[in-house]
């Protein structure tokens, strides 16, 4: 009883600590997730680029869809990821996503449920985990089906999403940031910039909306601007998640230039796309 499965790394259009709205869109980095199920009744989990992490979502992935498809199994999950931990790409709801499928596909049960409602076991085992504060649904869904995604995580659901054929520039310092260690009262100050962000991402405008996030966010959380102004006007940029990462959406000849300046900074840079397709098992 084996199963494999892959997962992408998103970026966010708007951040949901402030108002409980969220927006992400997927991107062409990975994790992968082999599950192998046995009749031990305990689950392990190990990840291959940090043995000491924390592997309590991943575990808790694996349980969650035994107690729903399974009988009591136990079993073993090995992630490798390409994804920089505590970096604001999402890490976490790749795994969780990757996890779930490559579970249920162990389980013979990857047919029983749309991958939409398999994103919301990830999410689940997530506030079970303690990983998220506001569950991640946005971050989830994003990784889950591809695309962009607008949420409303209060209520896991999912409002819009589109397919946009961006390049992407991501630069992630050598610092990290934990999503549980954010200051929340700071980021729900800012609840009617969030607001002016998710009417701009309802509308499609996505562009405007990373903008704005951005700024609001980067002076909430204590993180500089000046990356987010390095990609202005000729494109977009926005602090990712609670940070440190920062992503910019526009085409490939404007974040060549972009890079050539983000590459000054100490961490590290890197030029991708857009992910449509989400997470698939293999």
């Amino acid at each position: 009883m084996e199963g494999r499965a892959v997962a992408p790394a998103a970026g966010t259009v708007l951040n949901a600590l402030a108002n409980g709205y969220g927006s992400a869109f997927a991107i062409d980095a990975y994790t992968e997730a082999t599950v192998e199920l046995d009749e031990t009744g305990t689950v392990t989990g190990e990840v291959a680029e940090a043995p000491d992490a924390d592997t309590a979502l991943i575990e808790r992935c694996v349980e969650r869809c035994v107690e729903r498809f399974g009988d009591g199994q136990g079993g073993h999950v090995h992630t490798e990821s390409e994804i920089p931990m505590a970096a604001g790409l999402k890490s976490s709801s790749a795994a969780a996503n990757a996890t779930v499928l490559a579970t249920l596909e162990a389980l013979g049960a990857g047919d029983e449920l749309d991958r939409e409602e398999a994103c919301r076991i990830g999410v689940e085992a997530a506030r079970d985990a303690g990983v998220t504060i506001t569950g991640a649904f946005d971050d989830a869904s994003a990784s889950m089906l591809g695309g962009v995604t607008v949420t409303d995580n209060t209520e896991d659901e999912l409002l819009r999403r589109d397919e946009p054929d961006w390049d992407v520039l991501v630069y992630t310092p050598d610092e990290r940031a934990f999503s549980v260690d954010a200051d929340v009262s700071r980021c729900e100050r800012i609840a009617p910039m969030a607001d002016v962000v998710y009417e701009l991402a309802m509308d499609g405008d996505y562009e405007r909306a990373m903008g704005v996030n951005g700024f609001a966010f980067c002076a909430a959380l204590g993180f500089p601007s000046e990356p987010i102004v390095e990609a202005l006007p000729d494109a977009a940029a926005s602090l990712s998640g609670t940070g440190p990462s920062y992503t910019a959406v526009g085409d490939r000849e404007t974040l060549q230039r972009l890079e050539d300046i983000w590459n000054e900074r100490d961490g590290h840079t890197w030029l991708t796309t857009t992910q449509t397709t989400g997470a698939t098992t293999k």
